[in-house]
């Protein structure tokens, strides 16, 4: 691979892309809609070509993945538009990659798996979503596989890390570095499963550059499960932060919704927090080797450190 495009670039995940795929001598177009967030995070980088545009519209897709060997699919899209707009989108997405015969590595969610039994979830599992989001997802992963363009499904839990934002643990460790009163979304007692954007990333290209893993799931776990108070409690030893972190429930959630549009479909994923669902990176590790495992203690003082020199 010579040249990629990073759709949502200026996002979590799209940020740890680019840097990953600089870091190996891959040329990059960065795109997202704003050239301004683009200029903050990238410009005067080598190897970067920064380029602002819809990802809705065709020919602004077309024009960013012209000689591109890969096109990176990181894009974020609020959740009130993925029913409208989700499918479009990643219809225009084949449309361009297409004529080139350019590769795709979808990031996906987990939503589609639907609800755990319990145990980790391999890829061969069948998928029984139980929410909206879910079938779209599903539904997206289907219009991928019935097309023409060689694509990669990678499927990551919850994001944390560098410039990774839009996530539940963002809220939390931005009012830690604030010295705020925090919130945390979900039972603190609870184990879950969250993914360190630059191992997400190195996991995604690492795939990429194996030909024989195109037309395949795969299954990209974070570095284990861990409980809201132990994160926490590693946030206190790293940054002194002493005040209470206040617990966001599902009846927060929904209240906050009435006002809303954004929250009333946070609503339905909220069984995530309760009944986690876990992945089995297993099929990861017999076919592409070790995956990489940034430790819960290690990746949050990264983002923490990010974080306040970024404010």
């Amino acid at each position: 691979m010579k040249r990629a495009l990073v759709l949502g670039a200026s996002g979590g995940m799209g940020y740890s892309l680019v840097n990953e795929l600089i870091s190996r001598g891959v040329e990059v177009i960065a795109f997202a809609r704003s050239a301004q967030k683009l200029r903050n995070l990238f410009e005067e980088r080598e190897g970067i070509t920064i380029q602002a545009g819809d990802i809705f519209n065709l020919q602004d897709l077309i024009t960013a993945s012209e000689n591109v060997d890969v096109i990176f699919q990181a894009a974020n899209i609020p959740y009130p538009e993925w029913e409208d707009k989700l499918v479009p989108f990643i219809g225009n997405v084949l449309k361009a990659a297409t004529p080139q015969n350019t590769k795709l590595v979808m990031i996906e969610n987990i939503y589609a798996y639907g609800r755990s039994n319990g145990s980790k979830v391999t890829e061969s599992a069948s998928k029984q979503p139980n929410t909206k989001k879910g079938k779209i997802r599903l539904h997206v992963e289907q219009l991928v596989k019935q097309s023409n363009v060689p694509t990669i499904i990678a499927h990551f839990p919850d994001f944390y890390g560098p410039n990774a934002k839009n996530t539940q643990l963002h809220f939390t460790l931005k009012d830690a570095v604030q010295h705020k009163k925090a919130m945390f979304v979900g039972n603190q007692t609870i184990a879950r499963e969250f993914i360190y954007t630059p191992d997400g990333a190195k996991a995604a290209v690492n795939l990429s550059m194996h030909d024989n893993a195109y037309g395949h799931n795969y299954n990209i776990p974070g570095y284990d499960v861990i409980t809201g108070e132990e994160i926490v409690q590693i946030i206190r030893e790293l940054s002194g932060y002493d005040k209470p972190v206040r617990t966001v429930s599902k009846n927060m959630i929904r209240f906050l919704g009435l006002f809303n549009a954004n929250m009333r479909e946070v609503v339905e994923m909220f069984y995530l927090n309760e009944e986690p669902v876990v992945l089995d990176g297993t099929k990861y590790e017999l076919e592409i080797g070790p995956l990489p495992r940034t430790s819960y203690r290690e990746g949050i003082k990264q983002t923490l450190q990010y974080m306040a020199h970024s404010k």
